[in-house]
């Protein structure tokens, strides 16, 4: 975080200079951090929406970042700026991270200790849709979000099952890919 020796603004007020701009671009600010130790200081924005972060929508909001924090004197002459996905290895813990996640693979860990492993389908009323194969058949399941203690989305190599992406509700979409 911010020193106060640097003059570096703080994890808030980095929030509140953004986050307009992040919001009218269609992404919300997850996360910042502020990291002294380096020389220049480095500020990392980890921002997130209902469509994923390409480099060019990277590129555009380091931009505007860029030029927003550059209109105020933020005691340093130099700081890195980057601007980033929160990524696949951050767990699931909001409706919002279920929902942008739908069509992946994901560990689902359930209250009782149990792991279930599927495709994230729609969650709707509080609840997700899981679509998992039980002994070679293709099944949905519906687990309330309050029953969920972790869940973390797989990384695929290879191209998703068509009905697994039916069932997870993005027939005839890209998504997964």
């Amino acid at each position: 975080m911010a020193g106060r020796s640097t003059g570096l603004p703080t994890q808030k007020q980095v929030i509140e200079l953004l986050d307009g701009e992040f919001a009218r671009a269609g992404y919300e600010i997850e996360d910042v951090t502020i990291d002294t130790r380096t020389s220049p200081p480095r500020l990392t924005v980890i921002a997130d929406g209902d469509t994923p972060l390409d480099l060019d929508t990277v590129a555009e909001l380091s931009r505007s970042a860029s030029a927003l924090l550059d209109d105020i004197d933020i005691g340093v002459d130099s700081y890195v700026l980057e601007v980033t996905s929160p990524g696949v290895e951050r767990p699931l813990t909001a409706e919002k991270h279920f929902r942008r996640a739908q069509g992946r693979r994901a560990d689902v860990e359930l209250g009782d200790g149990t792991t279930v492993t599927g495709r994230l389908g729609a969650v709707s009323d509080g609840a997700l849709d899981l679509v998992v194969r039980d002994r070679g058949s293709l099944t949905v399941q519906r687990i309330p979000l309050a029953d969920i203690t972790k869940a973390i989305v797989q990384v695929e190599f290879s191209t998703p099952n068509v009905r697994e992406l039916e069932l997870a509700g993005l027939a005839g979409t890209e998504a997964g890919t």
